[in-house]
């Protein structure tokens, strides 16, 4: 276990050293100069998106719901990764050279609309590397002699390592290495665990295990449960998410569209494939170990795999780990730097040097934050889904203030807190929902379903298509939601979560008759912070992280 720890974290700290620089650019160390290729670019977006907490979180919805779980995570998932490019190229061609979503808010609305996405994102952030460690502690628990605390420690100060001094930079270049160990590793291990377990004739021995909605692959159980808070969490977290931002800031503008196109394909193959484990534990009727779902994963591949196996096993989840753990702390400092530090003195004022600094101690304090909360033995799945429908009431505020010239900070601010104000208690049960109040907040559920529907058109075909499917949508889903979808207080959640920021945003901005936003001064308002030069762009596509060196000694020739 010692051996491979090294052998992970030391080849990662080594391409973090040789990109190293005595005075590290501050955009670069926030956006690595927005010029990355497709190579790096589509496996770093990959294997931000594949993280040790989706694996785990796929494993349990697959042991939960069947067969279907999986599918419902891992395709919704990879289908909102396609849905970022399209809003991912207007963010671009309004703010070409800023390094956060918070960052444009300010320059699109001002303090209050940013300080509503940094803080969001930070505590998403936090919860994320929370969740990134647990899932670690709970494998070094399962195959090793070390503790979960000891595992939890060694993980945060390996990431940290590597991560602490060139920054987003250092992330996406050891992000390429850790793709590679990830899709190698599923492409081996899932099969080997089926056959082991039984092969085919699993499914026939193990059916007895299985519960009616569990057997069936059209499971309203599983919909209702799984996939359709998903589909709302999930386009939350690409909208929202800062660790998105952040690679949708740094990729070359021309790549956006193949980098995620990519990204979509890597990411569904990984995560429904190693979301079989939990239904194949199902079917073998396996019993999670201190009924924690949490040590599912690990204790499947300790039941199945040889020493050999068990050791590509620890890497590919380390692996999955590390590259968004990484991708936190990065956001997290870019966050401090440029929305914090950046806008509180200025950008024209910002010490370079001094934002390095901060971005740093941030990483540090964030890291210690998340062990902090580590012995809190939270659900990893539980976690993912209540994060991504909080920032479901950031959608659709964000999404319209970057097509819309009339949404005021009023109008973005007042919707976004209304619908937080209304998701909590509808998520936590906190309302007695019987009677005239359980229809009224299934009409807003409803509407809900009309909002997710309509953006997802509105990315791809337009306004007109995106107001014609939200309202066939909403229509046509009222007579079978309307009674009964607040039974699923997850789901309901999230739809209201969007409904209600919808509804507020729209009807206070249309009271704005007279006030219109010139979108260029956006692109005015934003912009690097250190005029040093510096060649921060990671290599270009086809190229390997250690051939930075002399890639950039040819450039520069």
């Amino acid at each position: 276990m010692v051996l491979l720890f090294l052998a992970f974290f030391g080849t990662s700290a080594f391409i973090a050293l040789r990109i190293s620089k005595k005075s590290e650019n501050a955009d670069g160390y926030m956006t690595a100069g927005g010029n990355i290729g497709f190579g790096i670019s589509s496996a770093s977006m990959t294997a931000t998106w594949i993280w040790a907490a989706s694996m785990y979180a796929s494993a349990t919805s697959g042991f939960t719901y069947g067969l279907s779980g999986p599918i419902h995570y891992g395709l919704w998932g990879a289908l909102m990764i396609l849905l970022i490019y399209p809003f991912g190229r207007r963010i671009r061609k309004v703010a070409p050279r800023a390094h956060t979503i918070a960052e444009v808010m300010f320059a699109r609305h001002g303090r209050s609309s940013q300080l509503l996405l940094a803080g969001s994102n930070i505590l998403g952030s936090v919860i994320s590397l929370t969740a990134n460690l647990i899932a670690g502690g709970a494998l070094i628990d399962m195959l090793s002699p070390f503790s979960f605390t000891q595992g939890v420690v060694a993980i945060a100060g390996g990431i940290l390592m590597y991560t602490l001094w060139s920054g987003f930079r250092a992330s996406v270049l050891t992000d390429f290495v850790q793709v590679v160990f990830m899709l190698g590793a599923v492409v081996i291990i899932i099969p080997v665990v089926f056959f082991a377990a039984g092969g085919p004739d699993l499914f026939a021995a193990g059916a007895e295990n299985l519960t009616d909605q569990q057997a069936n692959f059209f499971s309203s159980d599983a919909f209702f449960n799984q996939g359709a808070p998903y589909i709302a969490a999930v386009l939350a977290y690409a909208i929202g998410n800062q660790t998105i931002a952040q690679r949708l800031f740094a990729v070359r503008e021309d790549l956006i569209k193949k980098t995620f196109v990519t990204a979509t394909v890597g990411y569904g193959s990984t995560i429904i494939g190693i979301g079989m484990l939990g239904v194949i534990a199902l079917y073998a009727g396996i019993t999670p170990m201190d009924d924690d779902v949490n040590n599912l994963i690990p204790q499947m591949a300790a039941t199945y795999l040889s020493p050999a196996l068990l050791a590509l096993f620890f890497i590919m989840i380390i692996g999955s780990l590390s590259s968004t753990a990484d991708a936190d702390l990065t956001a997290l400092a870019s966050i401090v730097m440029a929305d914090v530090y950046g806008q509180g003195v200025g950008r024209r004022n910002a010490d370079p040097a001094k934002m390095v600094l901060i971005g740093r101690i941030t990483m540090i304090v964030a890291i210690s934050a998340a062990l902090y909360f580590t012995g809190s033995n939270l659900n990893i799945l539980d976690l993912l889904v209540f994060v991504g429908a909080l920032w479901g009431a950031l959608v659709f505020p964000v999404i319209a203030s970057f097509y819309w010239d009339r949404v005021t900070n009023v109008a973005f601010s007042v919707s976004v807190i209304a619908a937080l104000a209304v998701f909590i208690p509808v998520r936590f049960a906190w309302i007695d929902m019987s009677g005239a109040v359980g229809i009224g907040f299934d009409v807003l559920s409803t509407i809900g379903i009309g909002v997710v529907f309509g953006l997802m058109t509105f990315g791809f075909l337009g306004k007109r298509a995106a107001l014609v499917v939200g309202v066939v949508s909403t229509l046509a889903s009222a007579p079978w939601t309307i009674g009964m979808l607040h039974e699923y207080t997850v789901l309901s959640g999230s739809l209201v979560s969007y409904s209600v920021s919808t509804i507020l945003c729209v009807a206070l901005t249309m009271l704005n008759r007279d006030r219109r936003f010139d979108f260029a001064v956006i692109a005015e308002t934003t912009g690097d912070f250190d005029d040093r030069d510096a060649d921060d762009a990671p290599p270009a596509s086809g190229e390997t992280p250690l051939a930075v060196s002399a890639q950039r000694e040819e450039e520069n020739r």
